[in-house]
């Protein structure tokens, strides 16, 4: 799976609100129109959890629904647990969320595009592919 991108929530809010961040959303487009860009059942939740409409998330869910998955699978759970586990070792306390999220683009060996110091944090220990739009 080379040359895909996993766009957590903390890009994706910027990309796809009505007061977008211009450099973001074009950044995001340009992944989407390439077909370059994978989701994880956790980012999708958080998307959709946000919606203010039922249209609104039916129509998001749509275009999400498009993407390529990743699943949460065994691999992934037990990838979450070691890596949760080496980074408190090393004093690093990330949201469980964020280290699932981590587990999914380390595995799969694809980048992860965020906007959150969690996951440069954890990058600092990780053998891990990421992409800070900050």
């Amino acid at each position: 799976m080379n040359d895909r991108y996993l766009i957590d929530t903390s890009v994706w809010i910027f990309a796809l609100r009505t007061k977008y961040v211009p450099k973001i959303k074009s950044y995001v487009e340009r992944l989407l129109d390439k077909d370059k860009v994978v989701i994880n059942p956790i980012i999708k939740l958080e998307l959709l959890a946000g919606t203010k409409t039922r249209n609104e998330f039916a129509r998001l869910k749509l275009r999400l629904d498009a993407l390529q998955e990743i699943f949460i699978d065994q691999e992934i759970w037990e990838e979450s647990q070691k890596i949760a586990f080496d980074l408190r070792r090393k004093g690093i306390k990330i949201p469980n969320i964020d280290i699932i999220i981590l587990s999914c683009a380390k595995i799969h060996k694809i980048t992860l595009v965020h906007r959150d110091k969690h996951f440069d944090l954890a990058g600092k220990i990780l053998p891990i592919k990421l992409k800070n739009l900050i």
